[in-house]
């Protein structure tokens, strides 16, 4: 094992680190896996550094376990060990009393350990994407945890003391992907509670007590095959505030509703009576669920190559290889962004999908542009971080080189002014281009670069209230289908919004960047319709590489999303 070798085998990061009495050290991808098998684990030398108070392993398959002396770390207030394949954590780990995240997502755990709950300091815990199928009693004693995230996993039922009311900060559950078949009415006893996420499990009913949750702002319950099927059609297209609605006045066949059918039912003394309430209320039933169907319905009208005269053409030079080889694109059009908080609710998503389909651009990154500022033909290229120029969202003209830079000192202040407590936005992605000597980025006909995956895009064309157009762009370096799939995610989310800013009836052109770009006023959209614009990928020699949407892509869309083809 690892924690035998002798110090003349002390790992260089390792080493650093201890002579320099770091308080972070990154171990992570393909360079320190190759240690990581050649040792057989992590090297003794890791348990020695006591100062760390942010420690990160990820990216490494060949890391299966974390020795128990991983307690010595007493100082710890980040523990992040995901994407691994770590079968097992030990019971030493409920002797990091300070740490306050903690983020073993992405791994093959089968169960936790108790001594887990001991964390009194916890503040947010991610166990996502394992193969757990329980989680330890004791949750309520990590008294400040704030969000859990236990999604894609195998869990049958989530632990009865996660209603705790002594779990007072908690605001976000995270539980998608499972097998949990009952929510507990006791969910009520969450006073911070915004964010409940239980899409895709086995749930029947939703209790009513979820209504009475004074802070709940999004819930999702999709993919769940509810017994109320009116409720079971507004949880798969309505906003949550009618969901909660529906939950208070007590939904069709329950609560008041049921009160009165049942005290109107004892009235009828006539068999011939009853039975006509029973087709009327069939009847009523029906035309429910066929407004409430009406009500959800999204619509994507894919416009292929040959339809467009001005189809945009993406090449992919044979530098981006060994770099970050896939990419997909498209044009949305219909997007409205204009209405009151559309384009926030729009960028809020986005930041969503890259924490999580894009497990935080460690396997996607996306990249919104106004098509209108865009000069095509485009070329994704790689080149050398020296001469790489871009204008960063919100920034000047820089090279890549000293924008990583700069980034990694801001994100090194933005730690100390918070006491390392959480992982900043700019660390969940920085690392994915350490030791790289090219770096990936799409380029304009004027060789302007207008994205540099997955760190930034440019300025120059950046979306506004008042974009009609939008270019997207979806990078890798895992795989094209996950290009494909974080795509078909991304329009299904955008047709949801649309559909919502139509049906909200918000303000149109609120902000002052609205008014001062148009002399016109601005129009309210008279359709939510998207349309889709197929982009080809090719190689500098035009060989098709991939054309996005193709026939197979935005398959497993929601029922109710029409797609016309």
């Amino acid at each position: 094992m690892a924690e035998e070798n002798s110090s003349q085998n002390v790992w260089p990061e390792i080493e650093k680190a201890e002579k320099e009495n770091r308080r972070e050290l990154v171990l992570q991808g393909s360079a320190v896996d190759k240690k990581i098998q050649s040792c057989g684990g992590l090297h003794a030398g890791l348990y020695s550094l006591s100062l760390l108070n942010y420690l990160e392993v990820s990216q490494c398959p060949s890391l299966h376990e974390i020795h128990e002396n991983i307690s010595s770390l007493s100082h710890l207030q980040s523990l992040i060990l995901c994407r691994n394949k770590l079968t097992s954590v030990p019971k030493s780990i409920g002797d990091l009393k300070a740490v306050r995240v903690l983020d073993l997502s992405v791994n093959q755990l089968q169960a936790l350990p108790e001594e887990i709950c001991a964390l009194t300091e916890l503040n947010t815990l991610n166990i996502s994407c394992n193969n757990l199928t329980a989680l330890p009693d004791g949750l309520s004693k990590c008294v400040k945890l704030a969000s859990i995230n236990v999604s894609k996993n195998e869990l049958s039922r989530l632990p009865e003391d996660l209603w705790c009311s002594g779990l007072e900060l908690l605001s976000s559950i995270i539980a998608s992907e499972n097998a949990i078949e009952e929510l507990s009415s006791e969910i009520q006893n969450l006073p911070s509670l915004k964010v409940l996420d239980l899409s895709n499990n086995k749930l029947q009913e939703l209790p009513s007590e979820l209504a009475d949750c004074p802070k709940l702002k999004e819930t999702n319950f999709k993919g769940n095959k509810l017994k109320d099927k009116r409720l079971e059609k507004m949880v798969n297209g309505c906003p949550t505030k009618s969901v909660l609605d529906y939950l208070r006045a007590g939904g069709r066949g329950k609560g008041k509703g049921k009160q009165q059918d049942g005290e109107v039912s004892e009235k009828v003394d006539s068999g011939r009576n009853v039975s006509k309430k029973k087709s009327a209320a069939k009847q009523r039933g029906k035309k429910e669920e066929e407004e409430v169907d009406e009500l959800n319905q999204m619509v994507v009208r894919i416009l292929h190559i040959s339809e467009s005269p001005t189809a945009v053409t993406v090449k992919v030079s044979a530098a981006v290889k060994d770099v970050r080889p896939y990419i997909v694109c498209c044009i949305v059009k219909g997007m409205n962004l204009r209405q009151g908080n559309s384009l926030k609710r729009f960028l809020v998503a986005q930041t969503k999908l890259h924490d999580e389909i894009c497990a935080k651009r460690t396997t996607a990154t996306i990249a919104t542009h106004d098509l209108g500022l865009l000069k095509y033909p485009l070329l994704y290229d790689a080149r050398p971080p020296d001469t790489l120029k871009i204008i960063p969202l919100g920034r000047k003209e820089v090279k890549a080189v000293d924008l990583l830079r700069q980034l990694q000192q801001e994100a090194h202040e933005q730690r100390k002014q918070k006491k390392r407590q959480n992982v900043s936005g700019l660390h969940k992605y920085l690392q994915l281009l350490d030791g790289k000597d090219l770096y990936p980025c799409l380029v304009d006909a004027e060789d302007h670069v207008v994205s540099f995956p997955p760190i930034t895009n440019s300025d120059k064309t950046k979306i506004k209230k008042t974009t009609k157009e939008l270019f997207l762009e979806v990078t890798s370096s895992t795989s094209l289908q996950i290009c494909k799939d974080v795509m078909d995610a991304l329009i299904i989310k955008m047709a949801e919004l649309n559909k919502l800013s139509f049906d909200s009836k918000e303000v149109v052109g609120s902000d002052e960047e609205t008014t001062a770009v148009s002399d016109h006023p601005a129009e309210e959209p008279t359709s939510f319709e998207l349309t889709v614009l197929q982009v080809k990928v090719v190689d500098v020699d035009g060989n098709l590489k991939v054309v996005y949407p193709s026939k197979t892509d935005l398959m497993s869309s929601p029922s109710n999303l029409s797609i016309i083809r």
